[in-house]
């Protein structure tokens, strides 16, 4: 199966270098929600070369920068899914930036920890 990332149509891409590119996730958890990837088809960010890694928080920056003036977040979940285990379901590594908004859930506390039921909201001053 082609992979959906290496064949964007040219007006979804929003910011783009040699190594990277950003553009709007077609099934958005919150508005402006943008994905940062790699030109080159890689499944892991840990096949990115150094280049390639500096080029994604660059992009990442811009596109942090161009929403905080599009949609004006009060704060951002940045998250990579590495491995199907981890729910990666595009094969493609890819970088999520979500936007955040105060009361878009009830109680934001543990945010990326919540991919893993039960383990979002801890206090680390309670003995385990």
């Amino acid at each position: 199966m082609a992979c959906p990332f290496c064949h964007l149509p040219p007006d979804r891409i929003l910011i783009q270098d040699d190594l990277t590119l950003a553009f709007r996730d077609g099934f958005p958890a919150s508005p402006g929600h943008t994905l940062v990837i790699t030109r080159r088809h890689i499944p892991s960010y840990a096949e990115a070369t150094p280049e390639e890694l500096a080029a994604l928080f660059r992009t990442l920056a811009a596109a942090r920068a161009a929403l905080d003036l599009e949609f004006h977040p009060d704060g951002y979940n940045v998250g990579i899914n590495d491995g199907e285990a981890a729910g990666q379901t595009v094969m493609h590594m890819h970088v999520h930036l979500i936007p955040r908004f105060q009361g878009d859930v009830p109680n934001p506390r543990g945010g990326v920890r919540h991919c893993i039921p039960c383990k979002g909201d801890y206090d680390p001053g309670r003995p385990s």
